[in-house]
């Protein structure tokens, strides 16, 4: 079925065995000095190991003066090619081939971090919250060019099979290319061929330098997705020309950092999102095209590349969230990918903090070395708790050859992590906890659902270790009234109905997302918050959508409105110091959080241990990193 991913496909000198890509991404994985570690040396081999047909490290800096952070991958130095070298020898090993992206970060640096002012085409800031960049003078681009050479030169040195010119994102070389950002008068602006001048003069530094050994590709945006960026008509002209220039390969992206929703995109935005611009793009040009915009699932990438959308395939954060991705697809094995829920609570977020990046629903990442670990000795597990923290840990000590048994009081495992599917755009989330239970089947734990666990009946198992998982229950604070609420939990779960009017008390995410669940269905839907704004523990991306939505379906929203009291159809809030009353609901929603469920409090085995948000309710990464703190020590 999917025998079209499998084939391999030339690319100028190099020869790729699948059409599988793993795209840049900044893991924040190097050392001060700018080498690969080896922890990148782990997380690289581990995509190669997995099947991936072309491996592109991440972002590499190749100006002194623009290194945007202390764990940046660097080129910019002979002592940078040692490190580099391992890697792709240990990629080479399971036939993948190697790929460094090149990049000046220009007016999307860090002036602080790198030390030096940022640079662009022109001093047109990229955001609020950046510097204003230098425009660049012609010596200091022309020494740039010479960089860019100097780089690839290095990367071939050390075995590498490709290097990417970055020229997407608003980064340095597509701040020249886009008219919003190039305002030159000189040979570098104007029109578009001095708009393009600046690529082709890398591509020909790089050229001379390397020759043809290695091949040669750019990055470009489809569109920059901002008034006056380019459009898709542009990015088809940039496409033929770069190909006129001789580049081997055209990997198409999506916008520029103002419109970040639309490079990496949130759950909600469904995958194949950038199709139509990247398929205008195909037929303009005959070297291969790859494509990225949230892939997840092995079956569209195949039809994208059989009904010749683009050559090749790339799939950025589900590479993170599987690097075994290839190798399951290619052995049907469709319940054990782990797929990527697009949360961007681990990833997009470290990375622009400077910290090594994780991942929600695969908390290895970064910790490779431990995923074949066997267990020293085997011990009998007992997991209380069925939500994703018990049912993670309990198929990794499985795989890791323990003996595991898991237990739930509800019948339906999963946890809140299953309701958290349930509101608008969130359907991914689904794909998760079935992965979850998939292995756990797959590795033979032992799961007994609709059954609660009480301290007797663990005296009894007597496991070497316990682990609780049990979760987490809605806070109830002590409002006068407040029996007269439904909890949005029971209103997620099909438990509870509404009526036609719902007030919902509380505007984190759980109370936002049960408002957009409502208001999607035609519910009158109005949320109140006692902070001054909404949504405030919502990834920005994500906000974005919901905030759309709540304008669609006409969602009224009062903030800096704490609850007093509430009655059967009515509630009285503290407004500016003065109360008022909000009546006439059919139904009222509290959604104000959760609290730790703990029904043990002290040990009852001697290696116990406590997951998730038996300890503190809290996002589920943080409870799926302790998880597997806890694989790696048992």
């Amino acid at each position: 079925m999917y025998k079209e991913m499998f084939k391999p496909i030339q690319i100028g000198p190099m020869k790729v065995n699948n059409r599988f890509v793993v795209p840049p991404m900044s893991n924040n994985f190097a050392i001060a000095s700018g080498e690969l570690s080896d922890r990148s040396l782990a997380y690289y081999r581990e995509r190669a190991k997995g099947g991936f047909g072309l491996i592109t490290v991440e972002a590499t800096v190749i100006d002194p003066t623009a290194k945007g952070g202390p764990r940046k991958h660097c080129l910019f130095d002979d002592q940078q090619i040692p490190a580099l070298k391992k890697v792709a020898d240990a990629c080479h090993q399971y036939g993948s081939k190697l790929m460094v992206q090149l990049q000046q970060a220009g007016p999307e640096g860090s002036a602080k971090a790198a030390g030096h002012p940022l640079k662009s085409a022109s001093r047109i800031q990229a955001s609020f919250n950046k510097d204003i960049p230098l425009e660049m003078t012609n010596e200091q681009i022309y020494e740039l060019v010479e960089l860019y050479g100097d780089a690839a030169l290095r990367a071939m040195k050390a075995g590498v099979d490709a290097v990417e010119i970055h020229m997407a994102h608003g980064y340095l070389v597509s701040s020249f290319i886009s008219p919003q950002t190039n305002k030159r008068v000189d040979e570098f602006g104007g029109c578009f061929y001095n708009r393009m001048r600046l690529p082709r003069l890398i591509i020909e530094n790089i050229r001379r330098k390397v020759g043809h050994n290695i091949a040669v590709l750019a990055r470009i945006n489809s569109c920059d997705e901002t008034p006056g960026g380019l459009t898709v008509e542009d990015s088809m002209m940039v496409a033929s020309y770069l190909e006129s220039l001789g580049i081997d390969a055209i990997d198409v992206s999506r916008s520029i950092h103002l419109k970040d929703e639309y490079m990496w995109a949130p759950t909600v935005v469904h995958q194949g999102f950038n199709l139509d611009h990247v398929k205008k793009i195909k037929d303009v040009v005959s070297v291969p095209v790859i494509t990225v915009g949230r892939y997840n699932d092995p079956f569209l990438p195949s039809l994208v590349v059989k009904k010749g959308y683009a050559d090749m395939v790339a799939l950025g954060r589900q590479s993170i969230a599987d690097p075994h991705f290839p190798n399951k697809a290619a052995a049907n094995a469709f319940d054990e990918i782990t797929p990527c829920i697009a949360c961007l609570q681990g990833c997009v977020g470290n990375m622009f903090k400077g910290n090594p990046i994780e991942c929600l629903v695969n908390p290895f990442v970064g910790y490779e070395e431990h995923l074949d670990e066997k267990c020293k000795e085997v011990k009998k597990v007992m997991v209380v708790g069925g939500g994703v923290a018990g049912l993670f840990a309990a198929y990794n000590l499985a795989k890791k050859g323990h003996q595991v048994s898991l237990y739930e009081k509800s019948t339906v495992l999963g946890g809140q992590m299953r309701l958290a599917a349930v509101p608008p755009g969130k359907g991914d989330i689904t794909q998760m906890v079935r992965n979850y239970i998939a292995l756990c089947y797959k590795y033979h734990v032992d799961l007994h659902v609709g059954q609660a666990v009480d301290e007797g009946m663990i005296k009894e198992m007597n496991p070497d270790v316990l682990i609780l998982a049990t979760g987490a229950t809605p806070l109830v604070p002590p409002i006068t009234g407040v029996d007269h609420c439904l909890h949005a939990i029971d209103v997620l779960d099909g438990q509870s109905q509404c009526g036609k009017k719902t007030l919902v008390i509380g505007g984190g995410l759980v109370g936002c997302e049960t408002a957009d669940y409502l208001a999607n269905r035609g519910y009158d839907v109005t949320l109140i918050e006692a902070k001054d704004d909404i949504a405030g523990d919502i990834v920005s991306e994500h906000r974005i959508f919901l905030m759309e939505s709540f304008k669609e379906n006409h969602v009224k929203v009062y903030t800096q409105s704490p609850v007093q009291s509430i009655s059967e159809n009515s509630v009285e809030i503290e407004h500016n110091g003065c109360l008022e009353t909000f009546s006439g609901f059919d139904s009222i929603v509290l959604a104000l959080g959760s609290k730790a469920n703990q029904p043990f409090k002290e040990n009852l085995v001697k290696e116990q241990y406590v997951i998730g948000d038996a300890i503190k309710a809290r996002r589920a990464i943080d409870a799926l990193r302790e998880a597997r703190e806890v694989i790696i020590k048992i």
